[in-house]
């Protein structure tokens, strides 16, 4: 069940279970940083070869594991800005 939630077992921990096993950098958010939140269901991936500069794999890669996950997040960005642009000009 790699990649797949475990919804029945999550919905069973209780809150302190929860904060004992969140990451670091959760642990002083304050509530309403939730305030405007969403649930965003993930989209399906397509497998490609892609070339990027040395550099830029070894600076990502640095950053941790989930380094592919990164780089889609910075060009869903780039995309998501770029389309907002867009429609900007064209309103």
């Amino acid at each position: 069940m790699r990649g797949r939630a475990d919804l029945p077992r999550l919905r069973r921990l209780s809150e302190r279970q929860i904060r004992a096993t969140s990451p670091p950098e959760l642990a002083d958010l304050p509530p309403e940083f939730w305030a405007d939140a969403s649930v965003v269901e993930p989209v399906p991936k397509q497998p490609i070869s892609l070339r990027v500069d040395v550099d830029v794999l070894d600076w990502f890669k640095a950053q941790g594991p989930r380094y592919q996950s990164r780089i889609n997040a910075v060009l869903r960005s780039y995309m998501v800005q770029r389309r907002q642009d867009t429609k900007r000009r064209a309103g």
